[in-house]
């Protein structure tokens, strides 16, 4: 059963939301084994996400902080971070449409962060597409 690229950012945010908690608690972990245990069948956009986020997660974190207004990122909620710095890195390396993004951010924001936090994520984004 194939995963939709919906789902597939849903999941992505779960596996980095997972491995943000592992580092706080410093428990060692395995970037392909967060996904496996998340993930039944092997999904090459879910492992683009997770490991383009963790590969690029400094640049990504300083970007976001350049444009998020009496905030940095790592002060927002785990997921909040997750779902910005996975529509970051989808913003600036791969092709999805800018408004694809935005849209997809804006939708997992709505359903798993408070309305504060997608607001945050809403603004940031919308400064760094008009960089």
């Amino acid at each position: 059963m194939a995963i939709s690229r919906n789902e597939a950012r849903r999941l992505s945010m779960v596996i980095l939301y997972q491995i943000e908690i592992y580092k706080d608690r410093k428990i060692e972990y395995n970037v392909e084994d967060v996904i496996k245990e998340n993930v039944e069948i092997q999904n090459e956009f879910i492992n683009e996400l997770v490991n383009g986020v963790v590969e690029h997660q400094t640049e990504i974190d300083e970007l976001a902080n350049k444009y998020m207004k009496d905030w940095t990122i790592d002060r927002i909620d785990k997921t909040g971070a997750a779902i910005m710095r996975i529509a970051i890195y989808e913003l600036k390396h791969t092709n999805t449409p800018e408004i694809v993004v935005i849209n997809e951010a804006l939708e997992l924001a709505k359903n798993y962060s408070d309305d504060s936090v997608r607001k945050i994520i809403n603004a940031t984004l919308d400064k760094i597409i008009k960089e």
